[in-house]
């Protein structure tokens, strides 16, 4: 299995006497990008502190022999009856994001009590018990969906076995299983892992015997309350005592509570799902600069590329944008085959523009006029369906005043890279200007305030998207146009939903465009734009709800001006209308058929 979580930044791992930590080293190793290692020599209490001067040197002495590049280790040995003191101070200087002890014959590498280990710690516990070295082939997640499953996936996807089983464990007898609820909405959305269910009455025991077909086994400590403090649990316990497998047990470091141990429980899990999208679906511009090796996957795969350039009163960049365009990648690279204006009636020199540069110019007013002519940049989007001809179409906005090829490369390379990506998102550094002062990353308002707060809501699995309002994207047609568009502000955000309910998270990826600077638009705009955004977002989620929600609001929005003579309203119509998917407009099919 490919690595595609974050690494853990950093692990701690004790190393002590009578244990030489090897397995609890190897996982920290395989899973974190920084391995603290620090020495630890307990003294039986009454004892000499003194006495342990020779143990200590032993451990240096190791401790200096297990360091690398990712691998360091402390200096100073902790010598003392209170181990677990010290080395709480250690963890709250080091801040690490695992603390991995050893476990074995029922005793702690560091000489700390498990209870004493699962209490109050600073960051999250793993305890670990196996031979080495340890073989990353076969590894077991054992869940029943308590609140330490999260952190038992996240470590065992992070171990990159060649083959990753999850077994979710159900109570004979149960009615039903809501802790598990969460999580297993997530688990169906990663291949890479293989759920399996099964009911028992004996958890303990059919994990142990499941167990003889793996290489290593993760599974949460007890989380109930009902314990009567911090317990590692019979089921870990047994496991640790008895499974012939590696076998790690993990604690979050968050207390238990109740809503823990309800259907909430496994929520966290999207973290996981959405990591492991950012991990594998986050390109560069600069992975894809290398024209001729883009030209030669196209012509690989066959396909026609078109690019259509939504303007309004762009006079002033739109000839910049399309000569370098044109030159680049049509002239000296044919990656494009194609490349029009969209215009949305311009009243300036727009047009006049481009028709000088040899681009097709269309009207967006005046395509598929039997349907209607409406504003919007998301019309113009929809109505370019209609008039290019290529199995990709990228869309770029004509606003932007340091354009450059990349904005259009970038988002074609991941769908030629990839032939499973249907939508490719553009995102990048958006400078504001206040004044005579340029904030690096003050752009982005509406962005930031209102689409990603929204996304995070009610579609969590698109938070990993860093710029989900971005002009520069590109898609392939068969996916477009099955798409609804919404004519105005709502058609980035509309199309985004669209494509993941229909395709799924894995169909979208998105690129590093490094900076766009372009003109910063007023609050006023802004706020309109919002409030589109908004309306997409609660017509969206009316099938989930079941009801016409976006018919029970507003859709007018009283603006707030400002003059001379003090503040006053203006009311504007602001509500976001679809167009369907093109795929059912019958011009278009008859034009697809020549």
């Amino acid at each position: 299995m490919k690595k595609f979580l974050r690494k853990t930044k950093t692990v701690l791992v004790p190393i002590g006497t009578g244990m030489d930590g090897q397995s609890a080293l190897k996982i920290a190793q395989a899973i974190a990008e920084e391995v603290v290692l620090v020495g630890v020599v307990p003294i039986t209490s009454g004892g000499s502190v003194s006495a342990g001067a020779h143990a200590a040197r032993l451990v240096r002495k190791r401790l200096l022999s297990l360091g690398n590049d990712t691998t360091r280790f402390k200096s100073t040995v902790i010598v003392s009856e209170s181990p677990w003191e010290d080395l709480q101070k250690v963890i709250s200087f080091e801040k690490p994001d695992l603390f991995i002890v050893e476990w074995k014959d029922g005793l702690i590498s560091c000489g700390v009590p498990a209870a004493e280990l699962l209490s109050n710690s600073l960051c999250d516990i793993a305890i670990a018990r196996g031979a080495t070295p340890l073989k990353f082939k076969r590894t077991l997640i054992a869940v029943r969906g308590g609140p330490y499953a999260e952190l038992a996936l996240q470590t065992g996807m992070n171990l990159c076995p060649d083959c990753l089983d999850v077994l979710h464990l159900a109570l004979t007898g149960a009615e039903n299983d809501t802790p598990f609820r969460g999580m297993k909405h997530i688990l169906h959305q990663i291949p890479e892992v293989k759920l399996r269910s099964i009911t028992t009455d004996d958890t303990a025991q059919a994990i142990l015997d499941e167990s003889k077909h793996y290489d290593m086994v993760v599974l949460g400590a007890t989380a109930s309350k009902s314990m009567g403090g911090p317990s590692i649990g019979p089921v870990a316990e047994k496991m640790l005592r008895e499974a012939h497998a590696t076998v790690m047990v993990v604690k979050a470091r968050r207390p238990i509570s109740e809503n823990m141990l309800d259907e909430s429980a496994g929520a966290q899990a999207i973290s996981i799902l959405v990591d492991k999208w950012f991990a594998e679906n986050t390109f560069h511009a600069n992975e894809f600069s290398d024209l001729k090796q883009l030209m030669a996957l196209k012509e690989q795969q066959g396909v026609t590329i078109s690019l259509a350039l939504p303007s309004l009163n762009e006079e002033k960049t739109v000839g910049k944008i399309i000569g370098m365009i044109k030159k680049a990648l049509m002239d000296e690279i044919p990656l494009l085959d194609e490349m029009v204006l969209i215009d949305s009636d311009s009243t300036d020199q727009t047009r006049q523009i481009a028709e000088s540069l040899g681009i097709p110019v269309h009207i967006h007013q005046n395509i598929l006029p039997e349907l209607g002519a409406r504003t919007g940049k998301g019309e113009a989007l929809w109505k370019s369906l209609m008039v290019t001809k290529g199995d990709i179409i990228v869309w770029i906005d004509t606003d932007i005043i340091n354009i450059h090829p990349r904005f259009v490369y970038g988002v074609i390379g991941p769908l030629l890279l990839n032939p499973s990506f249907q939508l490719v998102k553009g995102f990048y550094r958006r400078p504001l200007k206040v004044g005579d002062k340029i904030m690096a990353g003050g752009g982005g308002r509406v962005t930031e305030l209102t689409a990603r707060p929204l996304l995070n809501l009610f579609y969590p699995e698109l938070s990993g998207i860093v710029q989900p309002l971005s002009g520069e994207y590109a898609g392939r047609r068969e996916a477009l146009e099955k798409a609804v568009f919404f004519s105005g502000y709502g058609v980035e955000t509309g199309l985004l939903i669209d494509v993941f309910e229909q395709f799924g998270l894995r169909s979208i990826a998105q690129v590093d465009l490094l900076e766009r600077i372009h003109k910063n638009q007023d609050l006023v705009a802004l706020s309109k734009m919002s409030f589109a955004i908004i309306q997409t977002v609660l017509r969206k989620i009316e099938n989930r709800y079941e009801r016409a929600i976006v018919e029970d609001v507003n859709k007018t929005m009283k603006l707030i001006q400002h003059s001379r003579d003090g503040y006053y309203l203006t009311v504007e119509d602001i509500a976001e209308r679809e167009r369907p998917p093109m795929i059912n407009v019958p011009a278009y099919l008859e034009r697809r058929k020549k």
